[in-house]
């Protein structure tokens, strides 16, 4: 039996930075919400993967016509990212293989291109512990003092900016949201939840205009990406070496 993949998309935040009236998610780019933006780029790489949609449990902005997924279904959100996520996997505890793909994708990356979506897949596909789309930091970094001046310049060779989607097997994610759940371990992402069982996820260069809506400039910016991306020819592209 063949391997299902599955997205899971925590879509519960409320995005406070944005200062906006609802919820990033739900923000327009030309004239379509953040989020169907976001599902119609995943699906146009994996249309035949299974969706849970983690949504807050009043969700009064959502519309289910958003999703192009057929096998999809809505999980209550939780109070932080970690929890939505584990309530996806949980609803699909009966379902799931522990070898199943799970990619989480966070519903403010609309601009992740569709080569770097299967180029992840496919670098992940005999790995054994899982990995994420990431860039290699390209600006000087400062660590600051606590009081807004430089404390130390950090060398930046070995830095790297975590992207999503972020990919592990179905047993080994639950396993380490468990583990750091019941360790009081702060998770920030999947990866550093398995990270903290000892493993080392495997980075997989992504693109830097794979970027997150998380402040008020970020929406135009992320509509120029969009606009650009699409002005680009669609060809078919040889997956890229991992």
């Amino acid at each position: 039996m063949s391997e299902t993949l599955w997205l899971v998309v925590p879509a519960a935040g409320q995005g406070r930075r944005m200062g906006a009236e609802i919820p990033k998610q739900y923000l327009s780019i030309d004239g379509r919400p953040v989020l169907a933006h976001t599902l119609a780029r995943l699906y146009q790489a994996f249309p035949a993967s299974r969706l849970c949609l983690c949504l807050d449990i009043e969700g009064s902005s959502f519309d289910p016509a958003w999703v192009p997924f057929a096998g999809w279904r809505r999980v209550t959100g939780g109070a932080e990212r970690v929890d939505s996520v584990i309530h996806a996997l949980e609803a699909i505890a009966g379902e799931a293989a522990d070898d199943d793909l799970v990619l989480v994708h966070d519903a403010a990356r609309p601009c992740v291109t569709v080569d770097d979506l299967q180029r992840l897949v496919t670098c992940l596909a005999d790995d054994p512990v899982g990995g994420l789309l990431a860039t290699r930091v390209a600006d000087t970094m400062k660590r600051d003092d606590g009081e807004g001046r430089v404390a130390a310049t950090q060398p930046r060779s070995d830095l790297w900016h975590a992207l999503t989607p972020q990919g592990f097997r179905y047993g080994l994610l639950r396993r380490a949201l468990r583990h750091a759940r019941a360790g009081g371990i702060a998770v920030t992402d999947e990866a550093s939840a398995v990270e903290a069982l000892g493993l080392s996820p495997q980075l997989v260069p992504g693109r830097r205009d794979n970027l997150k809506i998380t402040h008020p400039e970020d929406l135009a910016l992320a509509a120029l990406v969009l606009s650009a991306q699409a002005a680009i020819p669609s060809t078919k592209t040889t997956i890229q070496p991992c």
